[in-house]
């Protein structure tokens, strides 16, 4: 698979990623037998980047343990990321943690991860969202304490805007964003021009719109417990007609090219720039294949024509209810 560097510290890492967050939590009920395959297949079509967070085992661990005993047998040859800046000693409300990224705690959950995770270091260890009580700069310097000590070698930032990212990036180089990038959610464009004036890589989640871009959607409501399409907003009535429609016009045009419509839209952010690694996530050993072998799909100036038509803007409705919308600083 191609390989892309990400940010200008070095970060190098497959076209195409992997996502864990799904292994364990907002996807509804998993097998862990199921999740290790899923994660060792990847590797196996050539995915070098795993990502997950403390946030993805809601206190227990469970998801960095279970990216760890998967990645185990060939650890030394893959990158993984991970994530800080919840409080997950504290209930949520509904889906929503406390922030916590006080530079104390960063060093406590950094050490917990790499325990969790059974490496000896992290390689891209992000502030999961931006805490507007604890400066940016005392996180930055914290995780510069920790590129310094060995147990982290990137940086990375999720969520964030111009601001942050400057002021982060002048106390410790941040290699990657991460933020939700796809068909559907375009809003990240407007960060372009700074990415590539810091060399910042970008690291797409929800790449195919939370699963939505992939034809098996189904209205909210239809999902098993805690499943978060049952409060997305793309999900809802209205919106929802609208989705499947593009969805149907996408796949259209992806069968024309005899590819699967989660392929066209991988590809479509591969486009987009070099500096972009998007991270699909799923538990289907079959679905990972699929995602790992978008990467060798070329578009067309005409194809891509064909996919601004059909979703010059992005979806219909927001990425996440308005109590739950992250601000970009």
């Amino acid at each position: 698979m191609e390989h892309r560097t990400l940010g200008g510290q070095g970060l190098t890492t497959s076209a195409i990623g992997y996502g864990a967050m799904g292994l364990t939590v907002a996807y509804g009920p998993s097998d862990k037998r199921e999740g290790i395959a899923a994660v060792r297949r990847a590797h196996e079509l050539g995915v070098t980047f795993f990502d997950t967070a403390e946030l993805y085992g809601l206190g227990t661990g469970c998801n960095e343990r279970l990216l760890g005993t998967a990645v185990k047998g060939f650890r030394d040859e893959v990158v993984l990321a991970t994530k800080f800046g919840f409080d997950l000693s504290a209930p949520p409300q509904g889906f929503d943690f406390e922030l916590n990224s006080r530079p104390d705690h960063i060093q406590k959950v950094a050490d917990t991860s790499l325990r969790d995770l059974g490496v000896d270091h992290i390689d891209v260890l992000y502030q999961h969202r931006v805490d507007p009580d604890v400066p940016i700069e005392d996180v930055a310097g914290a995780v510069k304490e920790l590129i310094e000590a060995g147990k982290v070698r990137y940086f990375g930032l999720s969520e964030t805007g111009p601001q942050t990212l400057r002021r982060a990036h002048a106390v410790q180089p941040v290699s990657v964003l991460q933020t939700e990038y796809s068909l559907f959610e375009r809003d990240v464009e407007q960060l372009f021009p700074v990415l590539e004036e810091l060399n910042i890589g970008l690291v797409p989640y929800s790449p195919l719109g939370r699963g939505f871009i992939t034809g098996t959607a189904k209205p909210a409501g239809q999902y098993e417990g805690l499943d978060m399409r049952n409060i997305d907003p793309r999900w809802q009535p209205g919106n929802f007609e609208r989705n499947v429609e593009a969805v149907d016009r996408l796949t259209d045009l992806a069968t024309a090219k005899r590819i699967a419509v989660s392929q066209l839209a991988l590809a479509w952010l591969l486009a987009q720039g070099g500096h972009i690694v998007p991270i699909p996530g799923s538990r289907n050993p079959k679905r990972v294949e699929e995602n790992a072998r978008a990467a060798e799909v070329t578009l067309t100036e005409a194809d891509l024509a064909a996919i601004d038509e059909i979703l010059p803007e992005g979806g219909f409705g927001d990425r996440y209810p308005q109590r739950s919308m992250p601000s970009w600083v």
